[in-house]
């Protein structure tokens, strides 16, 4: 049975992150993996498997939040299903095959990997780089290719592609605000092929009983998907309340810091 003191540190994992993802938007998410390699290093996971079950749990818990924000968007006809439909089969295969790539990798590189992103994707925030809009929309092959690249980048590093669907949407002249509602919708192919591409190729590396499937753990997925559900609407609502662009370069050196602790703790 689970201890008490893992309980409610996933539940504070999920309160926090789903707090700061509607305060802030993606960014709730990027501290999910490296807090789970925290987590489970403390629970005695063994280091070269600890990034990969912090991966894979991280991607199934997005999964609950995407249908929530695919939702809410939808609602406020934000989300552009031509382009989701024509990303949508690359999203899906670029994530399921990139974690057959994942399974291999070690836990040292996929680290790595992990900090030099998130520390893109800090700076991006931090400075509140916006890419400008320099050309049309591209045709059914380019959304293709270019879904097969996000999703191979995100099963990566277990995000739900907004911080590369957004810019380049917006690149592409398509409107801010349904660039992001069209990377919401995006998210929830790339968390399901993602989380099912963790679980089949963990399956018989790692499926060691304990609610553990494959590289997925299904305790901590449960418990972070049920807290950040009902924490994500309030820092939403705050959100118009705050200086958000001050929040963002905190939480962007916040971002680093994790990321550089997670490295650290494999190393």
């Amino acid at each position: 049975m689970l201890e008490i003191e893992w309980v409610l540190s996933f539940l504070l994992l999920g309160s926090f992150v789903g707090f700061m993802a509607g305060l802030l938007g993606i960014g709730g998410r990027g501290i999910l993996v490296p807090v789970l390699t925290s987590i489970f290093l403390l629970q005695g996971i063994p280091v070269e498997n600890v990034v990969h079950l912090a991966l894979g749990s991280s991607m199934a818990s997005i999964i609950v939040t995407s249908i929530s924000s695919l939702r809410a968007h939808h609602s406020k006809g934000g989300v552009v299903w031509n382009i989701v439909k024509g990303m949508a089969p690359g999203i899906v295969a670029g994530t399921f095959i990139a974690t057959f790539l994942v399974s291999h990798i070690s836990s040292i590189y996929l680290a790595l990997f992990f900090s030099m992103f998130m520390a893109y994707v800090s700076i991006q925030m931090f400075l509140n780089k916006k890419p400008k809009p320099s050309r049309k929309l591209a045709g059914n092959r380019g959304l293709l290719i270019a879904g097969s690249g996000i999703g191979a980048i995100s099963a990566l590093v277990s995000i739900g592609g907004g911080s590369l669907t957004v810019p380049y949407l917006t690149w592409q002249n398509v409107d801010i605000k349904r660039a992001i509602g069209t990377s919401a919708a995006i998210g929830l192919p790339i968390s399901i092929a993602g989380t099912l591409g963790y679980v089949i190729n963990g399956w018989e590396s790692y499926s060691m009983g304990n609610y553990t499937f494959g590289f997925v753990y299904l305790p901590a997925v449960l418990l972070i998907s049920i807290a950040s559900f009902f924490t994500a609407p309030y820092g939403a609502k705050l959100a118009h309340r705050l200086n958000v662009s001050i929040l963002k370069k905190v939480f962007s050196v916040l971002l680093i810091i994790l990321s550089i602790k997670m490295l650290i703790s494999i190393l």
